[in-house]
């Protein structure tokens, strides 16, 4: 197999101005990008530097550095973005590296060409043994947070991307978005190999600009509005990306139209949520692989597929299944890993436990270390179980436990609002249809998510399940328990409650006992307005001059309460004082986005409110004044909990309908970001609240505020068939 940059080559005699690669400020034509390589090739030759280390952002300049890597015979070994300090000093010592480079300015590096910047690093020990005809070391984290170096031949990476070239011939791909960082080996072959393979263009921008952060990191707004700015045909997703954009895509937030192929891999995805995104539009196709096949071994494409596998195997590789189910490779398996003997085996023991159809459809059930064996001797692969209470709940994350119990049990992180009511009967609905041996017993709800930081997680976000294990009792402490109709795990000492008991932690009370007052603000007519593309300029303006209306009220409203709180509750006057520092001048941005709307702000700041928000304010004075201060937080408990659920989404639904610059969503789009933190410090704050009568004073003060806040919505101007619409509250 020739190597990538005799592939690559090819295409530069074929299209030489076609575009290749391009990024927010600077593009290449093939042409362009094969003469930026070889400069930077001949540069790393002549500094006489044999192993770097690739550090930065997704950006034209990493793709060059990589590009040039191939052509110098230069060993490259990616650092992820998100690792940590110790794990990148263990890659730099481990894959002993001459240097560093990285895609932009960086202290104490010359510049080597085309955005690419070489620091030489101090003269270490002798580097860990490392196979002949290494050209790529990619570190994988696994699960115990320790890197360990794969290394690859630039033949096999050629192969790789040369065996995805012949599955899709076919579909037609000229534009891939890379929203993975570029140091995972998946997005390296399968996001930049292959569409330079294909003549297609690959475009790369800053991870924070498409809304990843970190190895888990995810800001939904901003990656929609990206792939609506870019209009990809293909992107690599991991399932928690599957699962948001599905969810964006039914809201009508998404578009659609440019997509070919999004291929989805990195752990088990539920058919389920493939045959929604087919439903809106999103070629969802699940494949297989691990690095040290190159990333990919198997995958679905159209007109070659089959519900509830991961494809057929590719053409560079064998792939069998032994009497025990563990999946074995053959073929383009990776040289060794650094600092370790090779293995004599003719075949890859990948872990993986899985079946092969007759026609060779490869189904991967999970890691075979993983396994879960009840007491009752039924095998349960945990990776199956967590993506179906993915799918079903919508959950963040999702980890099950129970070796050796009767049934299995689940740990969920779900960072919405929704009540532990609406959780249950989610899960209710699961276990009916799961298999008797499979259903869970009790499912613990969790509001934070699980972190490296923590031990929970590995750096690419999949559970460490010896840590969460030894942690789990507390784990289980700090959550909503949330029990089935089977019996309690054994040992567990936490009760059933339910909504109402004095065990429920208060704000998951507060959500339960509002969910049907909150229904009059999910359902306002508005908000199906937008995402049909019913909402015009008189609409948002009138929204924006009642938020103005009601948020010039919230300093004044705190300090109301803060000065009539009694003593026991000097924790809370004290979160107001955080609260005001937050919150104080937010109704002079409402201003400047109605200015920049077209309107006269200082009309607005002297005119009146609608009724409702008239009564709204009247009615939290009043109750500061006359009733329970505490009150108060009925109202943080209705807009910051409206702003999560909403205004991100939306924001960007009105912006893209009315054409409006960034200006002009100032307020809606901060408190989309700002409230997620300002609502687990809500949700903090009224778990600290023990008081019955403060409880009370607080759910009934959210009933009325999702009234009349509801009926505001409701009142909202919108077009029906080119025609004004004005819907009254109830």
């Amino acid at each position: 197999m020739a190597a990538l940059p005799d592939l690559l080559s090819q295409r530069v005699r074929q299209h030489p101005e076609r575009i290749a690669l391009q990024g927010p400020d600077a593009s290449f034509s093939y042409q362009q990008l094969w003469r930026a390589a070889q400069l930077v090739a001949e540069q790393l030759r002549s500094l006489g530097v044999k192993r770097i280390g690739l550090c930065g952002d997704n950006t034209p300049a990493w793709v060059v550095a990589d590009l040039a890597c191939l052509m110098a015979d230069v060993v490259c070994v990616p650092v992820p973005v998100f690792f940590s300090r110790s794990q990148t000093e263990h890659l730099i010592q481990r894959a002993g590296l001459d240097a560093l480079v990285f895609s932009g300015e960086a202290e104490q590096a010359e510049m080597i060409g085309h955005g690419v910047w070489l620091r030489h690093l101090p003269v270490s020990p002798a580097a860990s043994w490392m196979p002949e005809h290494t050209a790529k070391i990619t570190f994988t984290s696994g699960s115990t947070g320790t890197p360990k170096g794969v290394c690859l031949s630039a033949q096999q990476l050629a192969a790789t991307a040369g065996a995805l070239q012949q599955r899709l011939e076919g579909v037609e791909l000229e534009q891939h978005l890379c929203i993975l960082p570029l140091a995972t080996l998946l997005e390296n072959i399968a996001g930049v190999y292959l569409p330079l393979l294909m003549g297609a263009a690959v475009t790369v921008a800053p991870l924070q600009t498409l809304g990843m952060t970190g190895s888990s990191g995810l800001d939904l707004g901003q990656l929609v509005a990206g792939l609506n700015r870019h209009q990809p045909h293909s992107v690599i997703l991991v399932p928690e990306l599957a699962m948001a954009l599905v969810n964006a895509g039914e809201q009508g937030l998404l578009t659609t139209d440019s997509f070919r192929f999004l291929a989805v891999g990195g752990g088990r995805v539920s058919p389920d949520l493939l045959a929604r995104g087919r439903s809106i539009g999103l070629p969802l196709y699940e494949g297989y692989g691990l690095s040290e096949c190159g990333s990919v071994v198997a995958l679905n494409v159209p007109g070659a597929e089959r519900e509830g596998s991961v494809g057929r195997p590719l053409g560079h590789v064998q792939v069998k299944v032994d009497n025990e189910h563990r999946i074995l490779v053959r073929g383009n398996t990776h040289l060794g890993y650094l600092g370790d003997e090779p293995q004599a085996d003719d075949w890859l023991d990948t872990g993986d436990l899985g079946d092969q159809d007759a026609e060779g459809f490869l189904a991967v059930n999970g890691r075979a270390k993983n396994l879960l064996i009840t007491s009752f001797g039924r095998n349960i692969s945990p990776e199956w179980l967590e993506s179906e209470l993915v799918q079903a709940l919508g959950a963040t994350q999702a980890v099950v436990f129970g070796d050796g119990e009767p049934q299995p049990g689940a740990l969920v992180v779900i960072t919405d609002n929704r009540s532990p009511d609406d959780v249950h009967a989610a899960l209710t609905l699961l276990n009916a249809g799961l298999p008797d041996y499979a259903r869970l017993q009790a499912v613990y709800l969790r509001r934070q998510r699980l972190t490296q930081a923590e031990g929970h997680i590995t750096a690419n976000g999949r559970p460490v399940r010896h840590q969460i294990q030894a942690d789990l009792p507390r784990l289980m402490a700090e959550s909503f328990p949330l029990f089935m109709n089977l019996s309690v795990p054994a040992g567990t000492s936490i009760r059933q409650t339910t909504p109402g008991d004095s065990n429920m932690a208060f704000f998951d009370r507060l959500q339960s006992e509002t969910e049907q007052a909150r229904a009059h603000v999910t359902g306002a007519p508005v908000i199906q307005a937008i995402r049909e593309g019913r909402f015009d300029l008189e609409g948002y303006t009138w929204f924006l001059t009642q938020a103005y209306h009601h948020v010039k009220h919230t300093v004044p409203l705190m300090m109301a309460c803060g000065g009539r709180l009694p003593e026991r509750l000097e924790f809370v006057r004290k979160a107001l004082v955080e609260y005001i520092e937050e919150e104080y001048g937010h109704h002079e941005w409402i201003l400047n986005d109605l200015e920049a709307c077209g309107e006269d702000k200082e009309a607005i700041r002297h005119g009146q409110p609608d009724t409702s928000i008239e009564l709204m304010v009247a009615y939290l004075y009043d109750r500061i004044q006359r009733g329970n201060p505490a009150a108060f937080f009925g109202m943080v408990q209705v807009l910051e909990g409206t702003s999560i659920e909403l205004a991100t989404p939306l924001g960007e639904a009105i912006q893209k309908q009315l054409g409006l610059p960034n200006q002009a969503f100032s307020y809606l789009y901060s408190h989309g970001a700002l409230d997620q933190d300002h609502f687990e410090f809500f949700r903090n704050l009224m778990n600290d609240i023990t008081d019955p009568e403060d409880q009370q004073a607080i759910i009934e003060a959210a009933r009325m505020v999702y009234r009349l806040y509801g009926d505001m919505l409701h009142s909202i101007p919108l077009r029906a068939h080119g025609k004004e619409q004005r819907h009254e509250a109830a």
